[in-house]
């Protein structure tokens, strides 16, 4: 188990320094120039240079990637090319929003995706695993943003149990964090819930069929103990899709973000793309490659748990 442990945290470290070093190449050579979008386009030739010099932009490439490479390494971004504040600063402001509607979108998934999934697979072609694929076909062809603004018209506007935009710290108040959440978190999970509901539906129908569950019923093995044997082996398909929609989450919290006025990372994001601002766009990329990480180390784990052949890979 320790060397299975050992194998995905290595794995992990890999992927962020290559993801990292090939985002950094790649904004380098996207932005170009960034004094334009700094300072504008009627900046001078001077006010460039002293910018340039400033950033230390006017350094070898090579020089600038390991100085920003050596100091990520010890949690420090850097500052920003806009403000000249530390972009740790930034993140920890952003970040905690962008989690809480990810996180709780997530759990929603889950919680309301296995539920949903167990009941269609124990009963298939009923009424609900009919809505489940009548819900899979709409969801997939209305654009995400649509269902955050009908989510905001009904629940927001028209009934009003809910702020349409805002955010709410929890240090503030934990009811109004929670109401202030939960519209995004709802618009993100409705995908998500269909996805984890097909996978372990499917899975669980596909593990029915085999012989060791028949094997189960006629040593007679109360339904319930059956269930929970076909529930963990059907599991490992839906945890991997929750792992990926996790990752999905993230990315399309920036829409959603933009919706609900969240002050997130969609926004940053946003924002230093279209200004130029690298080292924000690396340190956003940086906390979220360490974010999926995480993720896949604790799926691994589970699915290391559920099926003790896959310590072995």
């Amino acid at each position: 188990m320790l060397s299975f442990i050992a194998k995905r945290l290595l794995s992990g470290i890999v992927l962020l320094v290559v993801v990292t070093s090939g985002t950094f190449f790649l904004a380098h050579l996207a932005v170009g120039d960034p004094t334009l979008g700094l300072l504008g386009a009627s900046a001078t030739a001077t006010q460039q240079d002293a910018l340039r010099a400033k950033i230390g932009y006017d350094r070898p490439l090579l020089v600038q990637f390991w100085d920003w490479l050596s100091h990520a390494a010890t949690g420090d971004f850097g500052s920003s090319w806009r403000t000249f504040l530390p972009v740790n600063d930034q993140l920890l402001q952003r970040v905690p929003v962008t989690l809480s509607v990810v996180v709780f979108a997530t759990l929603l998934s889950a919680v309301i995706g296995v539920a949903v999934g167990i009941v269609c697979g124990l009963r298939p072609g009923g009424l609900l695993d009919r809505a489940l694929k009548l819900a899979s076909v709409v969801l997939f062809a209305l654009p995400g943003f649509w269902i955050s603004l009908v989510l905001v018209t009904w629940f927001a506007i028209n009934l009003k149990w809910f702020p349409a935009v805002g955010y709410v710290s929890p240090d503030q108040s934990v009811g109004g964090w929670l109401s202030s959440i939960t519209l995004p978190s709802v618009s993100l999970a409705l995908g998500a819930i269909v996805m984890v509901a097909e996978q372990l539906r499917n899975g669980f129908l596909q593990v029915t069929n085999q012989d060791f569950v028949r094997t189960l019923r006629a040593r007679g093995l109360s339904g319930r103990r059956v269930t929970t044997h076909v529930l963990r082996n059907a599991s490992p398909a839906a945890l991997t899709v929750l792992a990926l929609m996790f990752v999905g989450l993230l990315g399309g919290a920036i829409v959603v973000e933009i919706v609900f006025n969240l002050p997130g990372i969609g926004s940053l994001t946003q924002s230093a793309s279209q200004i130029g601002d690298i080292p924000v766009l690396l340190g956003l990329t940086a906390v979220t490659v360490v974010f999926v990480v995480i993720v896949n180390f604790l799926l691994d784990l589970l699915l290391g748990w559920v099926n003790p052949k896959v310590r072995d890979r």
